[in-house]
């Protein structure tokens, strides 16, 4: 089984590291929403969405206003090189203003997590609800990433990547080795403490590392190692997220496309969590140093 999620898991995440260096904004922003939507099937799968059809249509409801924030953001782009607009950020109006409410929801699934377990697993959500979370954070999910590999590049991109993943891998890690005290047993029993405070380890070292190469300032610099260390957080409580819909269903994996890891919701299951607060974060930074 390891071997199997090591060798899937080096796969994509070579892959997605090649799309988001070489491939224009507006094709990785079409790779993404490809992993979204099945991120989606999957998530109306565990939302007990039925029949097919209705299945369909929340993919469909979910693809149409991707495709209306894809599209605005093109025609600011078109506008912006006809007017010479240098920041297309500076008019990208209410869209910016849209990363408020994940954050908060996030934070929010953090401290109901962290402090009330059981009463977040006995919640029973009706189907509507559920499908509405879903195409909340799976969205809110593509639209930060996307905007960040827009208006901050691809080395801001691959950094966020890049930290989710190492913090992935040192969670396992740490938490196999010395791992005793469970961090949420009730919801899912592999993750330990041990394990939390290997992956923020690992976030701050990515930001120091990260620092030092391109030099930045002592303050920049703390800045990055807070948002890393944040975002890092956040990405462990979204697994869990993720881990309480699957227990609800009474599936260990949301689907078997990927070998070793079970659905795609179980691979992106972090970085739909930490794409919102990082973006938030990243935009905080630029309006300091601009």
């Amino acid at each position: 089984m390891l071997l199997k999620r090591i060798i899937t898991a080096s796969i994509l995440a070579s892959l997605l590291a090649m799309a988001v260096v070489k491939l224009p904004a507006e094709y990785l922003s079409l790779c993404l929403g490809i992993i979204i939507l099945i991120g989606g099937w999957e998530w109306s799968y565990l939302a007990g969405i039925n029949p097919l059809f209705k299945r369909v249509l929340f993919l469909l409801l979910m693809l149409l206003p991707m495709l209306g924030i894809q599209f605005w953001t093109q025609i600011l782009e078109l506008v912006s090189q006809t007017f010479d607009w240098t920041d297309v950020r500076s008019y990208s109006g209410i869209l910016e203003w849209l990363v408020i409410p994940p954050v908060l929801f996030w934070l929010a699934i953090m401290l109901l997590v962290r402090n009330a377990p059981l009463g977040i697993l006995a919640l029973q959500p009706k189907t509507w609800q559920k499908a509405l979370i879903g195409f909340f954070i799976l969205l809110s999910c593509w639209m930060f990433i996307t905007r960040l590999r827009s208006f901050y590049g691809a080395e801001m991109t691959l950094y966020f990547m890049v930290l989710i993943w190492v913090a992935d891998i040192t969670a396992y890690f740490a938490g196999g080795k010395f791992g005793t005290i469970k961090l949420s047993p009730d919801i899912s029993p592999g993750k330990t403490v041990a394990g939390m405070y290997g992956a923020l380890i690992s976030g701050v070292a990515c930001a120091i590392i990260l620092s030092l190469i391109y030099g930045f300032p002592f303050i920049i610099a703390s800045d990055f190692v807070l948002l890393s260390a944040m975002t890092v957080l956040i990405s462990i409580y979204g697994d869990l997220f993720i881990s309480i819909a699957k227990r609800q269903r009474g599936v260990k994996d949301s689907g078997s496309l990927l070998p070793g890891h079970g659905g795609v919701l179980d691979r992106i299951d972090s970085a739909i969590a930490a794409a919102p607060l990082f973006y938030a974060g990243i935009f905080l930074i630029y309006r300091q140093v601009s």
